[in-house]
């Protein structure tokens, strides 16, 4: 890709950046620093007031489709998780040297950390280490250092992770940059600096400045900060261009949400470019929540000879969910037959969703309009505004959500017992998304719990792409009597 495209796509991308006040740095030299203490979370209450980049998820004006902004998905999971996920999922690993014994771990005493870091990681509330900390942990500090491709989705630990290794790795003594991680933007940057301001609470030799575009640096000046977080454009442009860090003394890269990165134009190029300026024994790290060929080609070409660690996706089961269909014949008789059936599945949370924002909005509308409490999920709303919807509903405040589908992708709340498809899930060409029905539906009956979930059906297509549900998953879906609604009220109890 030329200079001039790359340099184009980083102004847009970081534009927003510009506005944020309290990253805007003085002339001179002595003030160019961010430190560890306080910065990330003053520079994450400007966010809001920030005008919205597109990779923060403005919306499109397309009416079927929510835009699938993975930056801003994961942002959001970011702000709405508030500790581990509970996983049940499997490490699947593959060392480089598959002589080589793997090592895990089942406390954070057995890694040595020094005292200061064993005390932030149990100021963050880690009592012991998550299964990808368990694999991923061993590998990151080891001597000599070890490259890793790791698949993690967010809720993992992954983020402390890398910050622990980072942080393990820096010599204070030394005044330059010797950890670099890049984010996809800089909201992300951001909320990875706020983990490392808590993990590094008790090691205030270490200090951190970000480079994102709102960070203006003296020319000719020497970062004196070991770590340096940011977007990948400003990032090359500190490394190459102005020069504030010497590539060649770097330690450690992490390259964090790489799915999401190459989502966006330029980064892909970007962070290539500054992988290739590093010395051959740094340390690389690569996270990603997805391993799709394009991922998995561009971690290839970021990571030389790495341990690649993978999380086996649990299988999802429908055998603890009972679903129903309801027939109607127009959308205001699917709103009646839902009226009908909201007395019985307020008793537990539940989830409605929808294919389009206008009906989701249209929906919640009318559900309030009956004097029913509900939150709605919008792509049109910004991400902390989403992220307080998600927390009111997981609280309990209001008991149901009705969002569209791409909105609530990736978001568990670990009470719903109630899922209500007002609308088939379908793909672009109008056929059954299998996939996505079982996501829906598989957000009930975890844990050995019974599940229910109920199918809107109002026409002749509908009915057809529900009976091609059921045949895909082999499993009988039986119609409802929205007048005998006692099984209803048993399974949502």
């Amino acid at each position: 890709m030329a200079t001039d495209s790359w340099a184009q796509a980083v102004d847009e991308q970081e534009a927003a950046a510009e506005s944020i006040g309290s990253l805007q740095i003085k002339e001179k030299p002595e003030e160019n620093v961010l430190c560890i203490a306080g910065t990330a979370a003053n520079a994450t209450e400007s966010i809001s007031s920030a005008p919205k980049s597109e990779t923060e998820g403005e919306v499109k004006t397309t009416d079927d489709d929510d835009k699938d902004d993975k930056a801003a998905q994961s942002l959001l999971n970011k702000l709405i998780r508030n500790n581990l996920v509970n996983t049940t999922n499997q490490v699947e690993v593959l060392q480089k040297d598959p002589n080589s014994p793997l090592y895990s771990v089942k406390s954070f005493e057995e890694l040595r950390l020094k005292p200061q870091l064993l005390q932030g990681v149990y100021g963050m509330g880690f009592n012991r280490p998550s299964k990808i900390q368990e694999t991923a942990l061993p590998m990151m500090l080891a001597e000599p250092p070890q490259n890793l491709i790791a698949q993690s989705q967010s809720g993992t630990g992954k983020t402390a992770a890398f910050v622990l290794a980072m942080l393990s790795h820096v010599d204070p003594n030394n005044r330059y940059p010797q950890c670099l991680c890049v984010s996809p933007t800089y909201e992300l940057a951001l909320q990875t600096g706020k983990v490392i301001e808590q993990m590094g609470k008790h090691y205030p030799e270490v200090r951190l400045v970000y480079a994102i575009r709102g960070n203006k640096l003296q020319r000719g000046m020497k970062l004196q900060e070991q770590i340096v977080i940011g977007t990948p454009g400003t990032m090359l442009d500190w490394c190459s261009k102005f020069k504030f860090i010497d590539p060649k003394k770097v330690m450690v890269f992490v390259l964090d949400e790489a799915d999401v990165m190459i989502a966006t134009q330029g980064h892909q190029d970007q962070s290539i470019r500054i992988q290739r300026m590093l010395p051959k024994n740094c340390q690389m790290l690569l996270f990603s929540a997805t391993f799709e060929e394009t991922v998995w080609n561009f971690a290839q070409r970021i990571v030389p000879d790495p341990n690649i660690i993978k999380l086996k996706r649990e299988e999802e089961t429908l055998d603890t969910i009972k679903q129903y269909y309801v027939l109607c014949n127009s959308k205001e008789e699917k709103f009646q037959a839902l009226c009908n059936i909201y007395g019985a599945i307020t008793i537990a949370q539940a989830m409605i969703f929808c294919h389009t924002r206008k009906t989701a909005g249209w929906l919640a509308g009318e559900l309030s309009r009956e004097g029913h409490q509900v939150a709605l999920l919008s792509g049109e709303m910004q991400v902390e505004q989403r992220a307080a919807v998600i927390d009111r509903f997981r609280d309990g405040k209001e008991k149901v959500l009705v969002t569209t589908n791409v909105c609530a992708r990736g978001i568990d709340v670990e009470q719903v017992s109630v899922v209500i498809n007002f609308d088939l899930p379908v793909d672009k060409d109008g056929n059954p998304d299998n996939e996505t029905y079982l996501h829906r539906i598989g957000r009930t009956g975890r844990f050995g719990k019974r599940g229910l979930a109920i199918n809107m059906v109002d026409s002749r297509m509908s009915m057809n792409i529900l009976n091609r549900i059921q045949e895909h998953f082999n499993k009988k879906i039986e119609k409802l009597d929205t007048d005998d609604l006692d099984e209803i009220e048993k399974i949502a109890s």
